[in-house]
């Protein structure tokens, strides 16, 4: 079973072995189970129910939520020789008529459709007379009003279940589902003891950065300068934003365009197809742009304002990079976000329960904004994954080269305040109190003459705020559900006033340049657009920018090193092999290169290898070979950092780990002895009380020997 749906893979979509998970998912519907895939944006979600659509007798419907993603899909699929079509409001009586009756007669494997037409009782007698096989639901969240885009018309999917009158396999799909949401997906959509997948929420290729302070349109127009040759997405909370950054974008010169609710669907169209088809690099939009965007090498995605939720963000940020290719995910955090996104939220949601509900969801997103400790940990744990590595080397709080800072005493001049104010009040004023602010409020209630009035004076009140917020994001304060939130200690802020614990924090550093590409890659993504262009198809339809970047890689001049090329099937290699394989002959030529299929091979072996074993596993397997961390960081282009951190990992997950060659012999006890006195949460702390000669490694691999700490 499993090996057909690899020869399919093969065939239409060019790639030799799955994405971790995928298998699995398609193994348990071609089973006849019901199925739940969580799976993150660019895991391969859509191959999950296309390929089992291909293999099952019958039609698959596809509920879509968009119109744009339907005609996406249905193009891509197109590409790749596979029959599909879509209906929704777009068509007239007679073309739903129509594609049904083609259906009829065997020409369509995949029919995508709105929800909305579920309801319609001409289209469910009209669709009766079809065999329905699989009925896959893609954004599944939206049936969960829990979820961030909860979609009414999504309700209607299990009625309309049980009116068929042979009951289908039941696929749903999602990006994003905290347990509440998972939980609402399967009851109200009525799946039979379902399989559920859960295939993890990390995306390593995004590098996630937080900045807060900045100049807001200074930083974004720095940025673009520095990756103009770039396709990005600008996310704004609000019309007036989008339209002012289109303005100023398109004054500076840059092929720019816009998407809001406030456009008509011609011009939203118009643009959004401009940005499909590379015509421009840039997309200044609302958050009603981007769920039926498949473009897969967009390469940065800034949130001009924060988002109002962590599922909001996460699905937004995650359009960067859907190719795998390393993309940047950047949030710029002003001290007006979190007031605009209450605002919104207040003028949207009339159900009481739900707008506590999203106002603590907001809240998770101001903490994110404010940790101090690795983002990607932040956003794994929200989504329900516990066992992830203190830092993930690919954030902007784990990149920083700063020091963490002992910062007690200010924390604690903090907690004093707030307790002097009988923690009745919210951040801004106890941030004036702490600043000495002659504010009417504060002289009015009598604060001027608390102790620790003035503490802070020489901060502002936003870095006071700043400070507390962190503090907050931490776990050292906490705010209340109310209308009005105020801030209170936690036991971890009374054990510190108590001097029993101390408050650590580092500042994080700004964004990095993207890469540059070579030239190779440049013209093969001029022919890629020119092909495009003539096809009148998204350049992403003809190969996506893996495919062209292992071409300049390994400069394959034959069919079948063409074909050894990931994302390269037999369909494409027909449809477009001979005009790439005559620009990299020519390549080959002028530059005196010999490409050579053994390099392709072991470069394909090497890939299969990561994808059985994970990244840390393979530094343990390498560390065991008797390689040095300054060798496998060398070989494997990690930092040291990262090497040591897979160890520690395999080690915590059980695999045997031999620490004594990263211990000096003299010094092991001395470091047991240090950590016994000092506790094992703060590595700086034990580095400072032993001799300098004793390094990081030496530390951790002493608590990990001792399961120290475990």
């Amino acid at each position: 079973m499993i090996n057909n749906a690899l020869k399919i893979l093969k065939q239409h979509y060019g790639y030799t072995t799955f994405r971790p998970g995928q298998d699995q998912i398609i193994t348990s519907l071609l089973n006849y189970k019901d199925t739940l895939a969580i799976m993150p944006t660019g895991a391969g979600k859509s191959l999950c129910f296309q390929i089992p659509a291909l293999l099952l007798t019958g039609i698959t419907l596809v509920v879509s939520p968009l119109i744009s993603l339907m005609k996406d899909q249905v193009d891509a699929l197109g590409s790749l020789g596979i029959p599909a079509t879509f209906i929704n409001s777009s068509l007239t009586a007679t073309e739903v008529n129509e594609r049904i009756y083609n259906a009829r007669c065997g020409h369509y494997k995949i029919i995508y459709i709105a929800p909305e037409r579920l309801e319609s009782e001409i289209f469910q007698s009209a669709i009766k007379s079809l065999t329905i096989s699989f009925l896959a639901i893609d954004e599944a969240h939206c049936v969960s009003q829990w979820g961030h885009d909860f979609r009414p018309s999504y309700r209607a999917i299990g009625s309309f279940i049980r009116s068929l009158p042979i009951r289908p396999i039941i696929g749903a799909f999602t990006a994003t589902a905290t347990t509440d949401v998972t939980k609402d997906i399967v009851t109200l959509l009525a799946l039979q003891k379902p399989g559920i997948y859960i295939t993890g929420f990390d995306r390593e290729n995004l590098l996630f950065t937080v900045v807060r302070g900045e100049n807001k349109p200074d930083f974004t127009l720095k940025y673009i300068d520095a990756n103009k040759d770039q396709s990005g997405i600008i996310y704004a909370a609000t019309r007036k934003e989008v339209e002012n950054l289109h303005t100023l974008l398109q004054k500076k010169g840059y092929s720019v365009g816009k998407y809001h609710a406030g456009l008509s669907d011609i011009e939203r169209q118009r643009y959004q197809e401009a940005f499909i088809y590379d015509d421009i690099s840039i997309m200044v939009a609302t958050n009603a742009f981007g769920m039926g965007i498949d473009k897969s090498n967009v390469r940065y995605v800034i949130h001009y304002n924060m988002p109002k939720s962590m599922e909001a963000y996460y699905q937004e940020a995650g359009r960067a990079g859907r190719d795998g290719e390393k993309s940047e995910c950047i949030l710029l955090f002003g001290a007006q976000d979190p007031l605009l996104q209450r605002y919104l939220i207040e003028q949207t949601t009339v159900d009481i329960e739900r707008k506590a509900h999203e106002i603590g969801k907001l809240q998770t997103m101001v903490d994110y904004c404010h940790t101090p400790e690795c983002l990607r940990k932040f956003i794994l744990n929200y989504f329900g994954e516990t066992k992830v590595q203190a830092e993930c080397d690919n954030c902007s709080n784990c990149n920083d080269d700063n020091e963490l800072t002992d910062i007690t005493l200010e924390a604690q001049k903090i907690f004093s305040c707030i307790m002097r104010m009988k923690e009745r009040y919210g951040t801004t004023l106890v941030a004036s109190v702490l600043k000495g602010s002659k504010d009417k409020k504060v002289l009015h209630l009598g604060f001027d003459s608390l102790s620790t009035y003035g503490l802070l004076k020489n901060y502002t009140v936003q870095e006071i705020r700043n400070s507390i917020n962190r503090l907050i994001a931490t776990d050292y304060l906490a705010l209340t559900d109310s209308e009005y939130p105020v801030v209170r200690l936690t036991s971890k802020a009374t054990a510190v006033l108590k001097g029993q614990a101390t408050v650590w924090q580092k500042v994080p550093r700004r964004p990095q340049k993207l890469a540059v590409d070579n030239s190779l890659f440049e013209i093969l993504r001029a022919l890629r657009k020119e092909i495009a262009d003539r096809e009148k198809v998204p350049p992403y339809h003809v190969f996506a920018d893996t495919a062209l970047r292992e071409m300049s890689e390994y400069c394959p001049t034959d069919n079948n090193g063409l074909l050894a090329i990931k994302g390269v099937g037999e369909v494409k290699l027909a449809r477009y092999g001979q005009e790439f394989l005559q620009l990299l002959r020519q390549y080959a030529d002028a530059h005196n290169l010999k490409p050579s299929s053994p390099a392709l091979e072991a470069k394909q072996i090497a890939a299969t290898k990561t994808q059985e074993n994970p990244s840390h596993i393979i530094t343990l397997q390498m560390y065991e070979e008797g390689q040095s961390l300054e060798q496998i960081s060398k070989e494997r282009n990690l930092k040291i950092l990262t090497v040591q951190d897979h160890l520690v990992r395999c080690s915590t997950e059980g695999h045997a780990v031999n620490w004594n060659p990263l211990i000096p012999p003299k010094y092991e006890q001395l470091i047991l002895r240090t950590i016994g006195e000092l506790g094992a949460s703060k590595l700086k702390i034990l580095k400072d009380a032993l001799p300098e000669e004793v390094e990081y490694t030496a530390i951790k691999a002493v608590l990990c020997k001792y399961s120290c700490g475990q």
